[in-house]
């Protein structure tokens, strides 16, 4: 089903439409935090040590939602760090503090320390120690280093970080497209498929793509809740900051290359479409309640709204108007195997959505995601000299790299509409 409801989403028909802040344009750095591995002197068992760099920007120093890193119990000195597989040429870094004014508080004081090849050094520099805020680090001259460590001193607790970034240079202009050997005739094959079996493909103008760019560098959606149970507060979070974290997935394996104009992609869930209001025990004075406007058997959000129903990007009819607008849904039934994905946006189930609301890869939404860019399945084909990635479904789990540079050729080959 997964294929049939991908390709036909290709064709903007009506007979498949079930199926915090602004983005930041493409600086002239690179996060490479993003690229390296995480570790620590303690972890507490409750909290992740993945969070040092999952690339998800706090709401505050005491983020209730996302993965965090601390320390609790233990007081004193501790660390953090971040390591490459290859030096990288730093100019700053950026820490954001846990704070839970309980156990977990702001350090007394910390430092950044470089790995030389046989011992940490420290990097003089001011370090600030601000809550609710990235607290940033300019070097004086530029580092290089295969490790770098935050070094924190507790204070009135253990200690605590919710995000690490690590800025470099950007890599070179025009130097975007440059995969693998071993990928490039892999790659050619998969696009000669898509040109040969998509009906519609350089004049369609709904894929993920489009509406990105529409947006300016942001994506908004509307969750489609299909099931009797009901969603508390906490899950409400949960549901928004899981689906933010695995859409980032993708759009991270965009920046920096070949033109791409956005460092990151904000996600924004704007509505919620159910049966009975009372299943919903939260308020949420930022998201439209759309109740008991039923279609294809399922709770559905206003069509005026949707970009599905109004692809020239103008919503006349949507209450509250454009910025009221979704580009896709989270389309969660009950009862729901396997997934379905398109230029609509996703459908799961929610049974498989809840229990994976901290899974590092929910791989049925990864993969379904692909489809609203416009990858393709591989059911009944594999290409020359790869066997296993995300979109050949049940040969891998996360996004692999055979999938990122099948997502960037589709960027590669469409760019030009936008301009680019």
């Amino acid at each position: 089903m997964r294929a049939l409801l991908r390709r036909l989403a290709v064709v903007p028909l009506l007979l498949i439409c079930g199926w915090l802040s602004p983005a930041a344009p493409a600086q002239a750095d690179t996060n490479v935090a993003r690229n390296a591995t995480p570790s620590a002197s303690y972890t507490s068992p409750w909290e992740n040590v993945a969070a040092l760099n999952d690339g998800i920007d706090p709401p505050s120093s005491n983020d209730t939602v996302n993965r965090r890193w601390g320390t609790w119990p233990n007081t004193g000195t501790q660390w953090a760090e971040l390591t490459w597989n290859s030096a990288q040429t730093l100019k700053s870094a950026e820490v954001y503090f846990f704070d839970d004014n309980g156990g977990v508080r702001v350090p007394a004081s910390w430092r950044l320390q470089r790995w030389t090849g046989s011992a940490y050094a420290d990097i003089p520099g001011t370090y600030p120690t601000a809550v609710n805020a990235y607290n940033k680090v300019t070097f004086a001259s530029a580092v290089s280093t295969t490790r770098l460590r935050v070094v924190l001193e507790s204070g009135q607790g253990s200690v605590g970080l919710l995000e690490v970034k690590a800025w470099a240079d950007d890599p070179p202009a025009g130097s975007g497209w440059n995969p693998p050997s071993s990928l490039v005739t892999p790659l050619d094959e998969v696009w000669q498929h898509v040109e040969s079996t998509y009906p519609n493909l350089y004049g369609f103008r709904n894929y993920g793509w489009d509406q990105v760019m529409a947006n300016g560098g942001s994506i908004n959606y509307c969750v489609r809740w299909d099931s009797g149970a009901s969603v508390t507060a906490v899950q409400h979070d949960q549901i928004h900051a899981t689906l933010a974290r695995q859409f980032k997935k993708w759009m991270d394996v965009m920046a920096g290359q070949d033109g791409w104009p956005y460092s990151s992609v904000p996600v924004k869930v704007v509505g919620w479409a159910v049966r009975d209001r009372a299943q919903l025990q939260w308020n949420d004075s930022s998201v439209d309640i759309y109740v008991n406007d039923i279609r294809e058997n399922a709770p559905q959000c206003a069509e005026p709204c949707g970009r599905f129903f109004n692809q020239s990007g103008d919503y006349p009819s949507c209450p509250g108007g454009a910025s009221h607008h979704y580009d896709m849904s989270l389309w969660l039934t009950s009862g729901f195997g396997g997934g379905a994905g398109g230029d609509w946006g996703q459908r799961l189930g929610s049974e498989y959505y809840m229990s994976n609301l901290n899974a590092d890869n929910m791989h049925i939404l990864l993969h379904e995601i692909g489809h609203s860019f416009g990858l393709d399945d591989f059911y009944d084909w594999t290409p020359s000299g790869v066997c296993c990635f995300l979109m050949k479904a049940g040969t891998a789990s996360s996004i692999t790299e055979f999938d990122a540079w099948m997502f960037r050729d589709w960027w590669r080959h469409l760019k030009s509409r936008y301009g680019r």
